[in-house]
Parts: C-alpha cells; sequence; structure tokens
C-alpha cells in the first residue's frame, strides 16, 4: 500500500487589534500549539506571549515607508515551513481578510498544493467603536458602512469621494495618517460638511491607546503628532463628545 504524503496546511490566524483578551479561543488554542509562528510587526507582545514554547517565531512584518519583509519572501516562507510539516501559523493583525494581503498568501499556498483554514480576528474599527463608545452602524443614520484605506499600490487611495461625502456616511480608514491632508481635500471637494466628526484612535485595544476627537477641519493638524498605528472612524465622534457638538451647533445657530 503506498505512503499517503502528510497533509500540509496552514492556519491564519487573526490576532486582534493588540488586546489579547480580544482574541477568539480557538486563536489562543491554535497559537499554543504551533510549531511555526509568521507575525506582522503589529502583532501586540501580549498576543505573542501566548505562542507555545517550542515553536520557532519569525517576524515578516511590513512597515509603511520602512523596511519591510516582501510579500513574495512571505508566500515563499509559508510554502517552505509548510511542506517540512507540523502546525504552521501565519498571524496577523487584526482580522486576515481586512487589509492583510490575504489573497496573496492564499493562492501561493494553492499553486503549492498546501490546504489552508482561516480564524477570523477583530478588526481595528470594530475595536476602535467600542472605544468610543459607539456602534458602526445605527438605524436612521447609515445602513452600511465602508472600509477602506488611506494608501494602495499607486499611493493615496481614491474613492467614492461624494458618497463618503454624503451627510450619515461612516467609514473606517485604516493606514490614513499621511494621507489626512489628501483625505480633507478629497472631501471637501465633494461637499462634506467641514464639521463632520472623524474620531481617530491610535494604538487601539492597547495599555497606550489614545483617542483624538477631530473634524474634517482639524484632521490634518490633529494626525500629524500621531506614530503609532491609527484607524479613523469618519462621522463618528466619542459617546460623551457627540453630545457636546450637539450643544455646540445648537448654541451657533
Amino acid at each position: 500500500m503506498p505512503v499517503q504524503p502528510p497533509p500540509y496546511h496552514v492556519i491564519f490566524v487573526g490576532a486582534g487589534p493588540g488586546d489579547p483578551d480580544l482574541l477568539t479561543l480557538g486563536a489562543a488554542r491554535t497559537l499554543a500549539e504551533a510549531d511555526v509562528v509568521l507575525h506582522d510587526r503589529l502583532v501586540g507582545q501580549g498576543v505573542l506571549a501566548l505562542i507555545g514554547r517550542r515553536a520557532m517565531v519569525l517576524p515578516v512584518g511590513k512597515e509603511g515607508f520602512g523596511p519591510s519583509v516582501s510579500q513574495a519572501e512571505i508566500n515563499a516562507l509559508l510554502v517552505a515551513f509548510a511542506l517540512k510539516g507540523g502546525r504552521v501559523v501565519r498571524l496577523k493583525s487584526g482580522d486576515p481578510g481586512v487589509f492583510g494581503r490575504l489573497d496573496d498568501e492564499v493562492a501561493a499556498l494553492d499553486r503549492a498544493g498546501i490546504s489552508w483554514t482561516i480564524i477570523p480576528g477583530i478588526t481595528s474599527a470594530a475595536a476602535a467603536a467600542a472605544a468610543i463608545g459607539q456602534s458602526l452602524t445605527q438605524r436612521g443614520r447609515n445602513s452600511g458602512i465602508r472600509f477602506l484605506t488611506g494608501h494602495d499600490v499607486d499611493g493615496f487611495a481614491e474613492q467614492d469621494w461624494r458618497g463618503l461625502a454624503e451627510p450619515g456616511a461612516v467609514a473606517a480608514i485604516y493606514m490614513g495618517k499621511r494621507a489626512a491632508r489628501f483625505l480633507q481635500g478629497r472631501l471637501m471637494m465633494h461637499g462634506a460638511d467641514v464639521t463632520t466628526p472623524v474620531t481617530i484612535v491610535e494604538n487601539v485595544s492597547r495599555a497606550d491607546q489614545r483617542v483624538v476627537a477631530a473634524t474634517i477641519a482639524t484632521l490634518p493638524a490633529l494626525a500629524e503628532g500621531l506614530t503609532g498605528p491609527a484607524v479613523m472612524l469618519l462621522g463618528l465622534s466619542p459617546r460623551r463628545a457627540a453630545g457636546l457638538l450637539a450643544k455646540l451647533r445648537e448654541v451657533a445657530l
């Protein structure tokens, strides 16, 4: 009887925004049982501490405008480790399917005949909204939400600015700090109210989390001083600030 080859496999795990308490039980168990873990730069130290002691741990992070491991190198490492057998984990910050280059890595595994599974994680937008006491959708305000990136492969990312400028529109903008002035200009060009709130949450869910309540008018100036990873929530203000903003508008009238 012929010997069957081992079931080569990779598990993609969403690390969430940083706080290990936000991991799923499946993610925590998978990290504890892993033989090899390839992780993003932004994965929190508390999450990395859950990796089993016997595992080989390799940082393969990308950094905007900084040194990075290329996507081709990451793909090759995943395939090489998977073909050696064992439990290979690709640990991605946030949710693997939200601006995480998941498709590139899945395609590389498919070409190599390697199976894979995905354990989702909490994306930064959800954790940021929770941090400011807001919901991402609200009856009578917005029936949908857009997940946007401030940058794509060609530079600043173009979007449906007319739709985003509409009253009540809500969007989560990832990697938008350096694009803040570009975002402001595009929104104003398409008629957005400059008093529309934009909340920036830096280092979401971590001990050094910082919430900055801005508007379209003040966005570039307030984003300039931020140094950590941040997500912007267009159309949402912190719950306590929301009431104050309404009162200020009443006074202005």
